[in-house]
């Protein structure tokens, strides 16, 4: 019943994004980190009104594609459109804390009224830190932008701390390892920033922690600090009608994998849900989960217990990765409420017509979860 209370009051709320954005980028810039702000809803690509757009947004989109800082906030008119037709306006007002970790957590509003090409949204990003001559991007050697080039990091005081500040800042995963290269071939060239560095790990940036003076260093490049990271954390629902419906999978490692369903109830769906930007998480029934079928391959996670405060899965509790007693059959699987956000708009534009409708409207409903098998 709770299921189709909330599908109703959905009908009768305010309009607002009820499926999130999926994705956003940065189009027209002289590089992938700066430029007009896009999002993607519905598979459409649209702009961003600048209605209280500011550096508090720019931060968070920055994040979101792993940019680095962020540089400052733009107008989008100055960049060029990404294709000859001039994407619509999706979403009108944008309103971020700073701390969100995707533009989907923000709070947004859809129904776009007054906003012309000259007010679309821009940001621009600083990538002030790399890792380079690694085999992939969460591995290398760490360099940091600093007087106009990239200078390696010296190791003297350099520890996991660090290391997991930068990881952090990359966007990458959980900080793994920290050593000197010493192979030749992956050793830096030009200038060393800093002698020693002092970071307590809980810096949003390698800038923050205490430096010693640039100007007295005496390192040399076998000195070169180097850092491997987890890839960034990522999950997707697969088999479903589109992204927001489906078998549970994370990557780890370079491959995906499923997670076992131990221990797994509301709190963790609605992680999912939000992780994913698709709204609230429809608690489908039993019969609903297991109409995706198994997985095949790797289980990666078991016994993931969120309290409902993290901001990503991968902060839940869980076991070890790879540690389970699960098999395929137990494999999690979410549907989200943005999946029915065409069927709900279609809905609540017609509840406004009138109490027949709205009559109407009520028995559609439940036709419409019977038909999904989901739990009244």
């Amino acid at each position: 019943m709770a299921l189709l209370l909330y599908l109703i009051l959905a009908i009768g709320i305010r309009p607002g994004f009820l499926e999130f954005p999926s994705g956003v980028r940065l189009v027209g810039g002289p590089h992938r980190c700066e430029g007009r702000v896009e999002v993607e809803w519905k598979g459409q690509w649209g702009t961003v009104c600048d209605d209280g757009w500011g550096m508090e947004e720019v931060t968070v989109v920055c994040r979101q594609l792993s940019c680095g800082e962020a540089k400052r906030s733009s107008s989008g008119f100055q960049y060029k459109p990404s294709t000859e037709i001039v994407p619509s306006v999706l979403i009108q007002s944008v309103d971020c804390k700073g701390t969100e970790d995707t533009l989907a957590q923000c709070k947004l509003e859809e129904d776009v009224f007054d906003c012309s090409r000259t007010e679309e949204a821009g940001a621009s990003c600083e990538k002030s830190v790399r890792l380079s001559s690694g085999r992939r991007r969460c591995e290398g050697r760490v360099e940091v932008w600093h007087q106009g080039q990239w200078n390696t990091v010296c190791n003297t005081g350099w520890n996991l701390r660090a290391a997991k500040v930068v990881c952090r800042q990359l966007g990458c995963g959980r900080a793994l390892l920290t050593r000197r290269q010493c192979n030749k071939a992956s050793r830096g060239q030009g200038p060393i920033w800093t002698s020693q560095i002092a970071c307590s790990g809980q810096e949003a940036a390698l800038q923050d922690c205490r430096l010693g003076l640039w100007e007295k260093n005496n390192c040399t490049h076998d000195e070169d600090a180097w850092v491997e990271c987890e890839d960034g954390f990522e999950l997707r629902l697969v088999g479903g009608d589109n992204h927001c419906s489906g078998r549970l999978e994370v990557l780890h490692k370079g491959v995906w994998g499923s997670v076992c369903d131990d221990g797994w109830g509301e709190k963790e769906d609605q992680m999912v849900c939000k992780q994913l930007g698709c709204g609230q998480s429809l608690s489908p029934s039993s019969k609903a989960r297991k109409s995706y079928g198994p997985g095949v391959g790797r289980i990666w996670l078991d016994d993931v217990r969120c309290s409902g405060e993290e901001q990503s899965l991968e902060q839940c509790q869980h076991r070890f990765w790879g540690y389970h007693d699960c098999t395929h059959k137990e494999d999690v699987a979410v549907i989200c409420s943005g999946e029915f956000f065409f069927i709900v708009k279609m809905l609540r534009d017609l509840a406004l017509n009138g109490p027949v409708c709205s009559l109407l409207v009520s028995w559609a409903l439940i036709i419409l979860l019977a038909m999904l098998g989901l739990r009244l």
